[in-house]
């Protein structure tokens, strides 16, 4: 049975006569009539009484005549849907991250503009954020690595200094910043081998030729944070992720170029898609706003070395 048939009978079924359903297609007369009989030829089926130029359903074609209010009123569910998702009314964005830090500024502005849209987030490590996107489990993702992978897009988003963060007795807990030297011997709480943290930290400390001593390697942000609340250690933590705490105290690290990155990626061959294109937009709005803000804050102001004066005798 072709749906085009089907259609033809539920037409004339609801105009009661041929030419009604016809109008309501807007094709012509002998077409309807073609197709219904057609239909009813394919299954040696009667699914109307003809009489003159009106008709009336035989018991057969109302049983049909139900069935086919319910399939076109699932297409039309059908049709309005991807219209929405198309415009962005409906839907589900779903979005893989390595920590919610980054992302979060992202969701807002997305929900902002897309209200009726659902948002997901998926947590996990690099590769598992990656492998996600992959597998079509999510639509983009947010990652503080950069990967050389021509399966994927990235775009830049953010930079983020290292801090250093120890308990509040601490002898560095009183400062503003600290050199990188500072770190020779001292005892700290490393991220697990891959993290971005671990490695802008290890890279840094390389080229000054400073040796910590490492006391633990946790892979978590969470329980490096009460090590240090417990005076375990110090750490290191990028700045966007550092939380308060009363028994907590930052400084930076004045004379070293320490980093973690963000970037929003996505599959290269989905970087068209609706849904896709517009999350980044919104990402690129954001970079936008935070470039103008810099420009507009204040710088300051230059401290001007007070004149020399020189003294002689005559």
């Amino acid at each position: 049975m072709r749906l085009t048939q089907l259609r033809s009978f539920h037409a004339v079924a609801r105009a009661g006569g041929f030419t009604g359903g016809a109008q309501l297609l807007h094709i012509s007369q002998p077409t309807v009539t073609t197709q219904v009989r057609f239909l009813e030829e394919t299954y040696g089926a009667e699914l109307f009484y003809r009489r003159g130029h009106k008709v009336t359903l035989t018991p057969l074609g109302a049983q049909l005549f139900e069935l086919a209010q319910r399939i076109f009123a699932l297409e039309s569910e059908a049709v309005h849907l991807l219209q929405d998702s198309g415009e962005l009314k409906s839907g589900h964005l779903r979005v893989g991250a390595v920590g919610p830090f980054h992302v979060t500024e992202m969701l807002v502005g997305f929900n902002r503009r897309f209200p009726g849209m659902q948002v997901s987030v998926r947590v996990g490590n690099s590769q598992a954020v990656l492998q996600a996107l992959v597998d079509y489990q999510t639509d983009v993702a947010v990652l503080a690595q950069f990967t050389d992978d021509a399966r994927f897009h990235f775009v830049p988003y953010s930079r983020h200094p290292i801090v250093i963060f120890m308990h509040r007795r601490h002898r560095f807990a009183g400062r503003s910043s600290i050199r990188i030297a500072e770190l020779e011997g001292e005892g700290m709480i490393l991220r697990e081998e891959g993290s971005t943290t671990r490695k802008a930290l290890d890279d840094a400390l390389a080229k000054a030729g400073v040796h910590p001593r490492v006391v633990m390697e946790i892979g978590s942000r969470e329980a490096i944070r009460e090590a240090v609340i417990k005076a375990v250690g110090i750490a290191a933590v990028s700045q966007i992720e550092y939380i308060p705490d009363p028994e907590l105290r930052m400084v930076k690290v004045n004379d070293a170029a320490m980093y973690t990155h963000a970037h929003v990626v996505c599959l290269a061959e989905r970087r068209s898609a609706r849904i896709v294109k517009e999350f980044l937009e919104i990402v690129a709005g954001l970079q936008r706003q935070r470039d103008e803000r810099a420009r507009k804050r204040p710088r300051a102001p230059t401290r001007q070395r007070p004149a020399t004066i020189v003294s002689g005798l005559n």
